[in-house]
C-alpha cells in the first residue's frame, strides 16, 4: 500500500506540567471574560486584525481537510444596511409568533427583540458560509464531509481569535438566513451558517445576568 505524504511534527511544543497547569488556568480566566454584547461602538477596527482572526479560523480541523467554509467580512455601510433590513424583516416574523411561546419565553431573560441596530453600528459583520462541495483546491468539486461539524469548529476558532485580539462579539442567526447568499453574492453551493458581529463594545454595553450563569464542571463533564 502506498504511504501518504507526511512531514514531521516540528512545531509542537511540550510544556512542563506546572506550566501546562498555569496556561490552562490563564486561558480559562481569559475566555470566561468573553461575553455576547448587543451594543457596539462604531469605532473602526483595523482590517488586518480581522484578516489575522480569519486566518486563525482557517486552521480549524475539518472532514478530509476540505475546509468547507467561506467567510465574508463586511465593513461596507451599504451592505451592512441591507443585512440589517433583511434580518429585521425575518426577525419580526420570528418574534411575532413564528418562534412559538416556549422559544420566546427562553429568550425573554436576554431581553432580545426584532430590532438589530448593531448590524449597522458595529464596524464588522462576518457572514460564515458552509460549502456542500469543494476540496483543498479552489476549483475542486468533491463532496465535503462533516460540513456542519467542521464549520462549527472553525466558527469557534474565529470567536476565540476575535476575543483574543480584544474585540467583543455576538453570534446572530436570523431565520431564514438565505438572504445572506444574495447580499454577499454567494452561490448555490454555499449555505449561510452564522453571522458574527465584531467590534469594540459601546461604553454603555451590558451583559444580561441570565447570560452570566454557566453550568458547573460537574454538570457539563463526566470523567470515566
Amino acid at each position: 500500500m502506498k504511504q501518504h505524504d507526511c512531514s514531521p511534527l516540528e512545531d509542537y511544543i511540550e510544556y512542563p506540567e506546572a506550566e501546562m497547569l498555569a496556561r490552562s488556568k490563564v486561558f480559562y480566566q481569559d475566555i470566561k471574560r468573553r461575553h455576547s454584547v448587543r451594543s457596539f461602538s462604531d469605532r473602526a477596527v483595523n482590517k488586518t486584525i480581522i484578516e489575522n482572526c480569519l486566518k486563525a479560523a482557517g486552521t480549524a480541523p475539518s472532514g478530509a481537510n476540505h475546509q468547507p467554509w467561506h467567510f465574508v467580512a463586511v465593513s461596507s455601510p451599504d451592505i451592512k444596511k441591507q443585512i440589517r433590513e433583511q434580518a429585521e424583516h425575518h426577525e419580526r416574523g420570528f418574534y411575532d409568533g413564528r418562534a412559538g411561546d416556549e422559544w420566546l419565553g427562553a429568550l425573554k431573560e436576554l431581553g432580545t427583540d426584532a430590532n438589530k441596530p448593531y448590524l449597522e453600528h458595529a464596524p464588522w459583520l462576518i457572514a460564515i458560509f458552509s460549502q456542500k462541495k469543494g476540496g483543498i483546491s479552489e476549483d475542486d468539486k468533491n463532496t465535503n464531509y462533516y460540513v456542519h461539524e467542521s464549520v462549527g469548529i472553525a466558527t469557534g476558532f474565529l470567536i476565540n481569535a476575535l476575543h483574543n485580539a480584544g474585540l467583543a462579539t455576538l453570534t446572530h442567526t436570523p431565520k431564514p438566513m438565505s438572504f445572506l447568499n444574495k447580499v454577499c453574492n454567494r452561490g448555490d453551493n454555499e449555505r449561510a451558517y452564522m453571522l458574527i458581529i465584531a467590534g469594540y463594545p459601546a461604553d454603555d454595553a451590558t451583559v444580561p445576568a441570565h447570560a452570566q450563569v454557566k453550568k458547573s464542571l460537574d454538570d457539563i463533564a463526566t470523567f470515566l
